[in-house]
C-alpha cells in the first residue's frame, strides 16, 4: 500500500477551546491511485492532505507513505522528504510572472545538483508531457488559464515525485480545461504510476478520480469506487 493512514487524529488549541479537525480516521491508498478528497468547510480534507504530503503533523497515529512512517520525522526531515517525493499543484497556479514557463518549471531543480543540461532534458520533458513544449519561452500573460495550470503540473512533476497532491486544481477553470487538466491527472496516476490526491468541491472533477472520498467533521462518510477506465 502506497499510502497507509492508523488512527490518525489532528487536534489544536484555540484560546481555550480544541478544535478536532480530523479525529481517529484511517486511510489506504495504493500506488497509482487518483483519490478524491470532498466534503464542505470545515470538513477536515485540507488538514487531511496538508499531512498526506508532510506539511503539517498530526497529533496521533500513523502516515506512512511508501513504507515511511512521516508522522515523526522532523521538520528538516519533512522538508527534505517532500522536496524528493512529493509534488504540489494549486488551484492558483502560483508562477512567477517575470519568468518563462521554462524557468518557472526549472525552479525546484535549483535546489538540486543537476547541471543544466541534465536540468534541460527534465524541463522539456515535463513541459511535453502536458503538452506545452512549444510554450517552453512564453511568460504567465502570454498563457490561458489552463495553460498556466499545465506548467504548473510541469513544475510539481519536473523532480520525478511519487506522489502528487492537488488542492482545488480545477477551481480556477472552464468547464474545458478544467476537464483537460483531469484528462491530464488520470494520464499521470495510470500511464506514469503517480499517487495523486486530490481535494474538490467540484463533483464532476471528483468523478474524473478513481475513488472518492466525503469527509463530514473530521471522519469519512462514504464512499465511491468511480474508476471506469
Amino acid at each position: 500500500m502506497f499510502i497507509s493512514i492508523q488512527n490518525l487524529t489532528k487536534s489544536f488549541h484555540k484560546n481555550k477551546e480544541v478544535i478536532t479537525p480530523l479525529e481517529d480516521l484511517s486511510l489506504e491508498v495504493e500506488r497509482g491511485e487518483f483519490l478524491s478528497l470532498m466534503g464542505p468547510s470545515g470538513s477536515g480534507k485540507t488538514t487531511l492532505l496538508n499531512i498526506i504530503a508532510g506539511i503539517d503533523t498530526p497529533t496521533s497515529g500513523s502516515v506512512e507513505i511508501n513504507g515511511k512512517d512521516i508522522a515523526h520525522l522532523s521538520r528538516t526531515q519533512l522538508t527534505n522528504w517532500r522536496a524528493k517525493h512529493v509534488g504540489y499543484i494549486f488551484q492558483l497556479y502560483h508562477l512567477v510572472p517575470i519568468l518563462s514557463a521554462y524557468e518557472n518549471v526549472e525552479l525546484p531543480l535549483l535546489l538540486g545538483k543537476w547541471t543544466k543540461a541534465e536540468r534541460k532534458e527534465k524541463i522539456m520533458a515535463a513541459l511535453d508531457l502536458v503538452g506545452l513544449a512549444n510554450r517552453a519561452q512564453h511568460r504567465p500573460s502570454e498563457l490561458s488559464g489552463g495553460q498556466e495550470q499545465r506548467v504548473a503540473i510541469a513544475r510539481a512533476i519536473v523532480h520525478d515525485p511519487e506522489m502528487l497532491v492537488a488542492d482545488e486544481p480545477t477551481g480556477d477553470l472552464d468547464r474545458e480545461s478544467a476537464d483537460s487538466i483531469l484528462r491530464l491527472l488520470n494520464n499521470l496516476a495510470e500511464q506514469h504510476d503517480k499517487t495523486i490526491v486530490m481535494v474538490t468541491h467540484d463533483p464532476k472533477a471528483s468523478a474524473a478520480a478513481h475513488r472518492a472520498l466525503q469527509l463530514e467533521k473530521g471522519k469519512f462518510v462514504n464512499e465511491g469506487h468511480l474508476l471506469t477506465h
